[in-house]
């Protein structure tokens, strides 16, 4: 079997399990010694197919984060740009999704699962500045917390 050819089969190996970039899986070819040009081949080939599809990676990454609370706003972004997704890329993505996907609701719906037994009321301050540091390494903003906590107060 030619370059191309394993190349090809470990790029599908990949995408087998779940959505990669682009980027993803061009780090991964260049990093088992396959040369440039096979790796563009390769490539180009998956995305005429529709295998690769940096615009599908980034709307189903952002999605599955924010349903599953690990991250919102900025700490996607970072994310998706650690992964090799263009910027214009990542901002279609991200708004599209920021419409779907009210801030202030996902967040209620986090705080009730992942601290049913929190009470602003009557937690100390530090365990309260853990429960926001929490939402803040995730990437939602300072006034969405502060209005979740202040509607849970209420």
């Amino acid at each position: 079997m030619d370059d191309a050819g394993r190349a090809l089969g470990i790029a599908l190996a990949m995408l087998s399990r779940r959505d990669h970039s682009e980027t993803e899986v061009r780090r991964r070819l260049s990093a088992k010694g396959f040369p440039d040009e096979v790796v563009d081949r390769v490539l180009a080939r998956l995305v005429e197919a529709g295998y690769l599809d940096d615009r599908r990676f980034a709307r189903v990454f952002a999605e599955s984060a924010i349903r599953n609370g690990r991250g919102y706003g900025y700490r996607l972004r970072y994310d998706l740009s650690r992964r090799g997704v263009d910027e214009a890329i990542i901002t279609d993505a991200l708004g599209e999704l920021g419409a779907e996907y009210d801030e202030l609701a996902v967040l209620h719906g986090l705080m009730a699962k992942r601290f049913a037994d929190f009470d602003p009321l009557t937690v100390d301050g530090r365990r309260k500045r853990r429960v926001m540091a929490y939402f803040q390494r995730r990437g939602f903003s300072l006034t969405a917390i502060s209005q979740v906590m202040r509607d849970m107060e209420g």
